[in-house]
């Protein structure tokens, strides 16, 4: 979802003014006090007079946003899909390798037939990369060349205690391939993904 703003929080007794986040699989806020609500956790949500008030498990947490409440409400009740994440847009050429996640394969199809599954086509778009041991991000650098000057590289891997290496491995192999990240989502309850470009001013 992406979006922030200065604003005061009410949480119980608590009463602070900070940072509040809406991201993609929760709702942040830092201040006096932090709160990190999952999106998944949130029960009910609605927005009045300027504030969107949030219930959840622990209580009822109140940000006074002004105009962007009604917005943050529509966006925490409407979240994007994981297409939606990863910025494919109808007709959009992508590139699909090391990825066989059956539904999100199918997702993919009905919003595009422009798909290539081993080799990337000249001017991808979107470049979807499953990468299972740090070695693989070697490719990158490869990868790259095919991308359109304004193109993205999702590395998605595992994450948590198991995951086969760091997101400071991606940064790394990012930075050696001449790309930079700029985002994080969550592809699955196992998987995250790092979205690569090349920097603006490295664009042809």
């Amino acid at each position: 979802m992406g979006a922030e703003s200065q604003c005061t929080v009410h949480f119980g007794r608590h009463r602070s003014e900070g940072k509040a986040l809406l991201e993609t699989d929760e709702l942040i806020f830092r201040g006096e006090f932090r709160l990190a609500i999952p999106r998944k956790a949130i029960t009910e949500v609605d927005a009045k007079d300027g504030t969107l008030r949030v219930t959840f498990p622990d209580g009822v947490a109140r940000f006074e946003l002004g105009d962007t409440a009604a917005k943050w409400a529509e966006k925490i009740r409407n979240p994007p899909s994981l297409l939606d994440k990863l910025g494919v847009k109808p007709g959009m050429r992508v590139a699909i390798l090391g990825i066989a996640d059956p539904a999100f394969l199918a997702q993919l199809a009905a919003r595009t037939t422009q798909i290539a599954r081993k080799t990337p086509n000249k001017d991808t778009e979107v470049i979807v990369f499953g990468a299972d041991a740090v070695t693989d991000l070697a490719r990158l650098s490869e990868l790259r060349d095919y991308l359109t000057p304004a193109g993205a590289i999702w590395v998605v891997h595992t994450k948590g205690k198991g995951a086969a290496f760091k997101d400071v491995d991606v940064f790394a192999a990012a930075k050696k391939a001449g790309l930079v990240d700029v985002k994080v989502a969550s592809f699955s309850p196992t998987h995250t993904a790092e979205k690569l470009v090349v920097p603006v001013k490295a664009r042809k």
